[in-house]
């Protein structure tokens, strides 16, 4: 872990949690928030309007655990939305948001924030999400997170989206959890048209 001067009048900075799917980034990054809490520095946390699955005014994580957060549509509401005393910043799925995030992060950083974003690194197709890989080459920490692979239990670092008439015609936006979607190794991944 890589120790960042957090001194008041400090530059901030911009932390990562990536992953595939399940494997604990929204709950990597509620620990982080709750640590903020315990120490009473002022946080706020944004996420998509576009991910419901859970809760409308929570980020939510896959073992239920919860924090409340500000939908949005675009990244630029965020800018409005931060409060004079708040210090930490969280952003839940910002592989959802445009690639405007990069640099509303970069300026709240800029400010003496703690930016702290959880996405999804790649797609079900293996390819790089939305604006994680800029997010990923410009953070000052970057937290790669793993699952555990549904097929053979080694370690997982793609998500496998299912086949089904749900999952046909190949949209990478897929919005939901288990019934979509499983945690694989690189072995045991298929990769999808």
């Amino acid at each position: 872990m890589v120790l960042v001067n957090t001194k008041q009048g400090s530059m901030g900075w911009i932390e990562v949690i990536c992953g595939s799917m399940f494997s604990g980034k929204t709950e990597e990054l509620i620990r982080r928030i709750n640590r903020e809490k315990i120490a009473r520095q002022k946080v706020q946390v944004f996420k998509p309007k576009l991910d419901n699955r859970f809760s409308n005014d929570h980020v939510v994580s896959h073992s239920s655990l919860a924090f409340h957060a500000v939908n949005i549509e675009n990244p630029e509401e965020i800018l409005n939305l931060v409060e004079d005393n708040t210090r930490v910043v969280g952003v839940d799925e910002a592989q959802f948001l445009a690639p405007s995030i990069v640099e509303i992060c970069h300026r709240l950083a800029n400010r003496g924030l703690r930016v702290i974003v959880a996405g999804l690194d790649m797609d079900y197709r293996g390819i790089p999400f939305g604006p994680m890989p800029l997010l990923m080459a410009t953070a000052e920490v970057v937290t790669k997170m793993s699952a555990i692979c549904t097929v053979c239990g080694n370690t997982a670092s793609r998500t496998q989206r299912r086949q089904s008439e749900e999952t046909k015609g190949g949209s990478q936006i897929l919005v939901g959890a288990g019934e979509f979607y499983e945690a694989r190794c690189r072995r045991c991944y298929e990769p999808n048209p």
